[in-house]
């Protein structure tokens, strides 16, 4: 009996039921959470390309511009034939999601930087910037916890961008802008699309 006098922790050791083992997290929430989050996303991202591209001069001003033939080696292309989506599994969905998302988070913290140089004078650019970078952080969050409910593996952190060339050109860094802020455009429309069928399969 002395145990209880001993202490107040003693006392409340005996007053809390005993734990139990914790119940297995249901993939229905996290995923309706990130569905949420990528529509919200994908009614800001047109927004934030007209805004991107309008603040680079011409060519990338003019009326009508598209340079679909521009590329990054260090970003992945969220084009796929929908035979080839529509087959994938869960973990595959997901992983190439997580990858997208970990390097576009990288590549709007390079673009915001660039642009806080080439565009000094222009809040709204560098504000839509940072807030899809932290949209972005918070979907890869997502999937992650996704991941973690139907137990698959999460792939470890990456530095996407390796090895930036600071001697990149104005033009270079409003080419490599546009290229991150469409691609983020494209990622969100996919992962929307991933999400619903997710969403679907998951239902609680």
């Amino acid at each position: 009996m002395y145990c209880l006098l001993a202490t107040p922790l003693c006392l409340l050791s005996l007053l809390l039921p005993p734990l139990s083992p914790a119940a297995p997290i249901s993939p229905s929430e996290p995923i309706g959470q990130a569905y949420s989050l990528a529509l919200y996303m994908q009614k800001n991202t047109s927004a934030l390309l007209q805004t991107y591209l309008q603040h680079q001069g011409s060519p990338f001003s003019d009326p009508g511009f598209s340079a679909s033939e521009l590329q990054l080696s260090t970003l992945p292309s969220a084009a796929v034939s929908f035979k080839t989506w529509h087959a994938m599994e869960d973990a595959e969905r997901l992983s190439r999601a997580q990858g997208a998302f970990l390097a576009l988070t990288q590549h709007l913290q390079l673009v915001g930087d660039d642009q806080s140089y080439l565009n000094p004078g222009s809040p709204i650019l560098l504000a839509q910037l940072g807030a899809a970078r932290l949209r972005a952080q918070g979907l890869l969050g997502n999937m992650a916890a996704i991941m973690t409910a139907l137990g698959l593996p999460i792939p470890p952190e990456e530095d996407t961008l390796g090895f930036v060339p600071f001697g990149a050109s104005a033009f270079e860094r409003k080419c490599r802008g546009y290229i991150v802020t469409r691609e983020y455009g494209h990622w969100t429309d996919r992962a929307v699309r991933d999400l619903a069928l997710l969403k679907a399969k998951y239902s609680a």
